[in-house]
């Protein structure tokens, strides 16, 4: 079975985005979580999205050729999975449409299949909270920026049965950010 990964940049304080949706915290780690996301995108070969960070991710990625290009061709190449009940197409610039799928048996299906990498889930905080309640999120990757926000959009789920966690890796960074991962504990290791 291939492995889902969710991947977020957040706050210290657990913000996935600010007040007004801004994500002008991203900067202060900027270029510090480059090679860890080269190497896993080695590993990786479907990006599943929900349909607000699809949009957010086709409107730069697939014309992004300046500011990490290398992370841009890697992302470009691997197949999209997009899960919404209200896309009907999920075009990806020059590059091959994304898949939509309506719902979380579609994404268990794809999970399943024998051929494949690893698939990581960035943003799509709603679709995240699902996965993880349906147990199928394998890791919980986190980059933590150094800045407090005070308010924003909160990464973790809000109520509903508590997810025990194991740490896998704590790795710091120069200017004070870090990977944090972690496996869902009853996960098999």
């Amino acid at each position: 079975m291939r492995r889902l990964i969710f991947q977020e940049y957040v706050t210290l304080d657990g913000y996935a985005a600010g007040p007004d949706g801004g994500l002008e915290f991203f900067d202060t780690i900027a270029g510090q979580s480059d090679t860890d996301n080269l190497a896993l995108l080695d590993n990786v070969d479907t990006m599943v999205l929900g349909a607000e960070t699809y949009r957010l991710f086709a409107a730069f990625w697939p014309t992004a050729a300046s500011a990490g290009e290398l992370i841009a061709q890697k992302l470009n190449a691997l197949h999209l999975v997009v899960v919404s009940t209200t896309l009907e197409s999920a075009p990806w610039g020059a590059y091959e449409p994304g898949l939509v799928v309506r719902d979380l048996d579609a994404v268990r299906a794809i999970k399943a299949e024998q051929d494949g990498k690893d698939l990581i889930l960035w943003g799509s905080i709603t679709l995240f909270h699902s996965l993880l309640h349906a147990g199928l999120v394998d890791e919980v990757q986190l980059r933590i920026c150094p800045i407090l926000l005070g308010a924003g959009k909160s990464a973790f789920p809000v109520g509903g049965q508590p997810v025990d966690l194991d740490l896998i890796e704590a790795k710091p960074w120069a200017k004070g950010g870090v990977l944090l991962r972690y496996q869902p504990a009853n996960s098999p290791r």
